[in-house]
């Protein structure tokens, strides 16, 4: 038997420029956000005596690492030396190893360096394990080194495959670093593939099991849901794999549906969905107000609810900050029909009374109407609104 952890993409120090306008106490969250997630997967890895872990690509951000990143993720393993507990790493396109990495890491860590390497170890449950895998040299390396990467053709232990890399059939956006297609991982007879690069965790295959951790942290709207880690367990017959997360924060896009464009009522609505979101974490969201009426509220109004929104998550720890609020009418064609009618029609006295002397000139109508000087033009031009709404709705 042998445990471990398969993780990838901590991104230390990643920035959140586009986040500096949020209040000092959430920005100041949101730049730790990092470091909490990776310290939650140390106490993971201590608290299941795991065998070893594995980083499988993009500890820092290569434009930003500092040496208080450095610094954290040596005592990190620190731990895990004291804890008796590997590390393997490989260095992906964000930390190359032409970036001048010169930490030395206690001697439980071991990182891959250019070329193909294979290293061996010794589970708690005497399991022998190989691990297989390479560091990029260069950011921008498009090198594949997937045919260096030994066939495991004597079916003794079990062998794990490290890459970061882009699965050839990848529907994420990221740029494409070491393709590679299921048929060649499956070729080199590995029980274990621990992928890296792409930030959303997936599954690419069952058996051998090949999986992408994702990230440890989102970092904006595209990184949406939970992130973590994979806790991975079994032996040489199978691996069984287990979701842990530890972000910090969650990014998220929701939809509202609401039934009042008063601001009141919005302001309301939008307080009590984010106290149902509260219990599940600290967020950063989108948020679309999904409207079925007719009725429009002033930019001003709608601005007001927005500020008064992001006043009450200033002081708040467990925050849901709303980073886009959008109001969508389900009727926006119709709503915008009475608008540019109301705007053409409705200032125009000239018209309207064109209007009106058609109707008691016509002596089938003429009978019905009340003295002329009765008629209240808001009245009757509200009533004729209604109307016209109760007509668009058919």
């Amino acid at each position: 038997m042998v445990k471990f952890i398969h993780s990838a993409d901590l991104h230390l120090d990643s920035p959140f420029k586009s986040r500096s306008k949020m209040p000092s106490g959430l920005f100041e969250v949101l730049m730790e956000s990092t470091y909490n997630s990776v310290a939650r997967m140390m106490d993971t890895a201590i608290e299941e005596k795991v065998d070893f872990i594995i980083i499988a690509g993009d500890v820092f951000d290569q434009a930003n690492r500092t040496l208080k990143s450095e610094i954290f993720m040596k005592r990190q393993f620190e731990r895990l030396k004291e804890a008796g507990i590997f590390a393997y790493v490989i260095h992906g396109n964000h930390d190359p190893l032409t970036d001048g990495f010169k930490t030395s890491w206690p001697d439980n860590v071991t990182v891959f360096k250019e070329n193909v390497e294979t290293y061996e170890m010794v589970s708690a449950k005497g399991e022998k394990v190989s691990l297989h895998g390479f560091s990029y040299y260069l950011d921008d390396s498009y090198e594949n080194k997937l045919d260096d990467y030994p066939i495991n053709s004597m079916n003794q232990g079990i062998h794990i495959g490290i890459l970061h890399g882009t699965y050839a059939k990848s529907r994420y956006s990221q740029e494409r670093y070491t393709e590679f297609n299921l048929e060649v991982l499956n070729d080199k007879l590995y029980h274990y593939w621990a992928l890296g690069h792409i930030h959303q965790r997936d599954q690419l295959s069952d058996l051998p099991p090949i999986h992408y951790s994702g990230n440890i942290q989102g970092r904006h709207k595209n990184e949406h849901g939970e992130k973590g880690f994979l806790l991975v367990e079994g032996d040489d017959v199978y691996l069984n794999t287990r979701f842990v997360a530890v972000q910090e924060i969650i990014f998220a896009e929701y939809q509202l549906e609401i039934d009042s464009l008063n601001k009141q009522d919005i302001y309301q609505a939008i307080v009590e969905f984010k106290h149902r979101l509260r219990e599940k974490g600290r967020h950063i969201i989108q948020l679309d107000l999904i409207y079925d009426g007719e009725d429009t509220i002033a930019d001003a109004d709608f601005t007001e609810v927005i500020e008064l929104l992001k006043e009450d998550e200033r002081d708040i720890r467990q925050f849901i900050w709303i980073d886009a609020l959008h109001l969508k009418y389900m009727n926006q064609d119709n709503i915008a029909l009475l608008n540019d009618i109301k705007a053409s029609y409705s200032s125009n006295r000239e018209l309207f009374k064109e209007a009106v002397n058609a109707l008691y000139m016509d002596p089938r109508l003429n009978r019905y109407l009340g003295p002329v000087q009765d008629i209240a033009q808001e009245e009757l031009l509200k009533e004729g609104e209604e109307r016209l709404k109760m007509l668009m709705r058919k």
